[in-house]
């Protein structure tokens, strides 16, 4: 029988650290919980990913308050999960900010999300109050902005679709830190459920452009010197275009769900399977990896009825090609709604915002300009554009870019697995 809730026994917020990264520069970590970055200036403090709850916010708080009394001037959202965003309200933040798409899927996923993990992790969420809703952003950003805090200046930047559509990332160029978000991990398996996988390999390539001399994972020890920088990009890829093609080969063989489930966990097992959250993310993982080979472009809203019916699927209580082909029905009708609505109802996020009366912080035309990342066929259909300081030229010494993936790569996936 597949298990969706969280098997571990770790209490979540024990066991903390608070590491320095680089001038400025902190992430904080503790057992079952994701990180929080922590940028000090000489004027206030910036906070990337401000914890599941406002109790574990209070221990980030307390270490920031160890170093200095500045203001929380802003609080950044990465993504939208809840296990990363609930805290925000602890730091009474000037403003929060997070990109135009991540605050789309606050307003289509958000509530879902928070009822999903409250029962996939009941630990983590036990002090949440009862009544609590989702953070709202009280700005956001369609692909770039600059953030001066007093003598370090913070960059937000959208790299493209990975962990979810609207990941961003915070790179201090000045201490050459990266707060990369669930868009790396280091020592846990990737959380896939409304991943965008084909897509996720470019974003990282983008993350190496930096060379970052440290980074801020998702969850657990942060990866410092670069190359422990690069191994922790290099894992997460692997695990993505392993998950990507296995899952991929199996739709091509006109494998059910279930069937793929069993293939996948033993094309990713040998190399991830002792990693944390590997057991407790794989039923989600494999779900979406599924879709997406069918041609599923956006990922489907998890619902705990969403979740009841994956278990039933995989565990066996139902045919499995029957389940997945009624999956599969469901997916597409939902899928040709979303893109009918989309064609009458859908305008460019900027003119959304600017209709709303929005504002960012700072408007980064210069930034945003000053140099185009081969990304005319990125997605959204939007160039993804970075500043010539912070892209390294490729050299001799750059570490290697995977490209396993595609095409025949797929047969032999599934030739492994067998």
């Amino acid at each position: 029988m597949v298990e969706i809730r969280n098997p571990s026994e770790a209490v979540p917020g024990n066991n903390d650290r608070f590491e320095e990264l680089g001038k400025g520069c902190y992430a904080f970590s503790a057992d079952g919980c994701s990180n929080t970055g922590v940028i000090i200036g000489e004027r206030g403090v910036l906070v990337v990913d401000p914890q599941a709850t406002p109790a574990l916010a209070e221990k980030v708080l307390q270490k920031i308050r160890e170093l200095t009394d500045k203001p929380i001037k802003q609080v950044v959202l990465t993504h939208f999960h809840a296990d990363s965003t609930l805290g925000a309200t602890a730091f009474e933040p000037a403003d929060v900010v997070a990109s135009d798409l991540t605050r789309r899927m606050i307003d289509t996923r958000g509530s879902d999300d928070i009822r999903v993990l409250r029962d996939r992790d009941a630990a983590l969420f036990s002090d949440l109050p009862k009544d609590s809703t989702v953070i709202q952003p009280s700005m956001t950003i369609a692909s770039s902005m600059t953030i001066d805090l007093g003598g370090m200046e913070v960059r937000l930047m959208h790299l493209g679709r990975g962990h979810t559509m609207g990941d961003m990332v915070v790179w201090v160029p000045q201490s050459s830190v990266i707060f990369a978000g669930d868009l790396v991990q280091k020592t846990s398996v990737p959380y896939c459920g409304d991943a965008h996988l084909t897509d996720w390999p470019r974003a990282l390539d983008r993350v190496t452009a930096f060379r970052p001399n440290a980074l801020m994972p998702g969850r657990g020890k942060s990866a410092k010197g670069g190359p422990a920088v690069a191994t922790a990009v290099e894992m997460t890829r692997d695990f993505v275009i392993t998950l990507r093609d296995a899952a991929s080969a199996c739709v091509e063989q006109s494998l059910g769900l279930r069937d793929t489930y069993l293939a996948v966990k033993d094309a990713l097992a040998p190399q991830f399977g002792s990693r944390e959250n590997f057991e407790f993310h794989l039923p989600f993982n494999v779900a979406r990896a599924y879709d997406e080979a069918l041609g599923l472009d956006q990922p489907q809203i998890w619902t705990l009825e969403r979740c009841a019916d994956l278990v039933d699927a995989l565990g066996g209580t139902q045919p499995a090609e029957g389940a997945a082909a009624s999956d599969e029905q469901a997916t597409a009708t939902e899928q040709s709604d979303a893109a009918d609505e989309d064609q009458t109802t859908e305008q460019p996020l900027e003119d959304q915002a600017a209709e709303e009366g929005q504002s960012e912080l700072v408007t980064d035309n210069e930034f945003a300009a000053s140099l185009v990342l081969e990304a005319a066929e990125d997605t959204d259909g939007e160039d993804l554009d970075l500043s010539a300081d912070d892209i390294v030229e490729e050299n001799d010494e750059a570490p290697a870019v995977s490209q396993q993936g595609d095409g025949e790569n797929q047969e032999k996936v599934l030739e492994n697995v067998r």
